[in-house]
Order: C-alpha cells, then structure tokens, then sequence
C-alpha cells in the first residue's frame, strides 16, 4: 500500500511499516519495527526505560528515490506494556507526467502505538504480543507524500529463542486503511518472519522476509532484507541492513542505517 508520490509498496509506505521503519525501511515510521527490520521482536521496554531508535533509509524504484531519517521513541509503562512515538523528515526525488524529475519534502506521518505481551515464552511456546497501532495523517497529501488519511493497524508479534545463539521473530496483522467513500483503496493485511543469529558477544546477523496484500485488488508484494547490529556499548547498538523485492510491486532496493539508545531504569543486551 503506497501513500506517497513512489510506488513502492509493501514495507515501503505501509502504515505499520518502518520505524520502520523503517520500515522499517519507510516513508512513514511505524511506531514498532526494531531497527533496521521491518519485522518487530515481541520483546517490550522495561518499565521506566526510554528506547531512542533514529536512522536513515533510502528506497528506489523505476522512476523514484525515497529518503527518509526517522526517529522513534519507545516508553515502558508497566511490565510486559510499552508506548511507542514515531515521525521524521522525508525526501522525495521522482518522474513527473511530463517526464521531468522533481524534488519534495516534509513530514512523515505520525505513528502511535502501544505493545501487549500477554503470553511470555515457555519451552514450547514463543512470547507473544499484540501491537495495535494509528497513522495520523501529518504528511503532505498535497504532495503526495502521505495519504492524507488516519489508518488503524493491529499486529500479532511472537519470538523464540532457538537455543542461545538463535532467535526467531514472526509478525501477522490488518491494516484499516482510511481513504474518502469515492476512493478505491482496500485494506491492507501484512506478515513478516526474521531471524537474528549471534556472530560474535556483541555483533548479531539479521535477515526477513516480509509481505503484504491488497484485500481489494488481491496484490501482493514480497521483500527481503539482510543486515547486522552491533552492540557498541551496554545501552548503545548500531544497525545497517539492506533489501530488495522478490516478487509484487516494491523498491528494487532498500538501505537503512541507524543507531539504537536504551536510557533510564532497564539496560539494552548488547547483542541484541
């Protein structure tokens, strides 16, 4: 589901997208996708804890180059509860009707959202949460940098640690996507599976596979991604990732970097 000027489909512009991300890996930052995926841990802040995640992304297309430098902030209310913030600036190169290329910029959409885990992990089953989640409309449709449009979104996370090294990370949800009654836009539903393997103490390897799919024209768009974090301090990661399209109308390629900070009562696993 693209909102803005490019089409880029599935992690691209979609509302839990990005911080993606970013989106990972987006032009509207979801308000939970752990850099630099698009697939979020069912993992929540500690009460008292403050995670900073901000970065850059770049995607491309046919005809469009999408830069985004996002920033959220994720707040631990109470055990097993987190509240998530995120916005950011967006930068927009892309072919006119006439051929010609043109620049804009602005504002992401706001994304607001919260986690629930309400099961934690047992020998057999993964943690798991549930994620609903708001796109506020404060990009420029005029634009077409945004929608113009409030979307909902309700994502099922759940994890599990593969012995001490491995850990698997599977998302599902259903995005409301709001649009005026003469528009033809459906809903949007959207899943994602990752896999983080530590390489070393501190430095882990990530990788997704994720899509999505139109309920009204029956679309779908899959996308990969491959990256690395590196735990630089106890409360500091550092992430990069990069992706493309497997199949559906996506970017041909996608780039995130970005840095992750954990401040106040919990502490960030450096290898995570």
């Amino acid at each position: 589901m693209s909102q803005a000027g490019c089409t880029l489909g599935a992690g691209a512009r979609s509302s839990r997208g990005w911080l993606a991300i970013l989106l990972a890996i987006s032009g509207g930052a979801a308000a939970h996708a752990t850099l630099p995926l698009v697939t979020d841990e069912a993992d929540t802040q500690d009460p008292g804890t403050l995670q900073i995640e901000a970065g850059a992304s770049y995607e491309t297309g046919s005809s469009c180059d999408h830069y985004d430098i996002p920033i959220t902030l994720t707040y631990g209310v109470m055990p097993r509860v987190d509240v998530a913030v995120g916005l950011g600036e967006q930068f927009e190169s892309r072919e006119n009707d006439d051929g010609h290329r043109e620049r804009v910029d602005g504002i992401d959409d706001l994304n607001v959202g919260m986690k629930w885990m309400f099961l934690e992990e047992s020998t057999y089953l993964p943690r798991q949460t549930i994620a609903p989640s708001v796109k506020f409309p404060t990009a420029d449709d005029g634009d077409d940098l945004g929608s113009g449009k409030t979307d909902y979104d309700l994502t099922w996370k759940a994890s599990k640690n593969l012995g001490k090294d491995i850990g698997l990370h599977v998302n599902a949800g259903y995005t409301w996507v709001g649009h005026r009654p003469d528009e033809d836009v459906g809903d949007v539903v959207h899943w994602g599976v990752a896999v983080d393997y530590r390489l070393l103490d501190a430095l882990q390897g990530i990788g997704e596979i994720f899509g999505e799919e139109d309920m009204k024209e029956h679309e779908t768009t899959w996308q990969y991604n491959l990256g690395l974090r590196w735990g630089a301090t106890e409360s500091l990661r550092l992430v990069v990732a990069g992706g493309s399209k497997l199949s559906g109308d996506a970017p041909d390629f996608t780039a995130t970097a970005g840095v992750i900070c954990v401040l106040g009562a919990g502490k960030a696993d450096p290898s995570k």
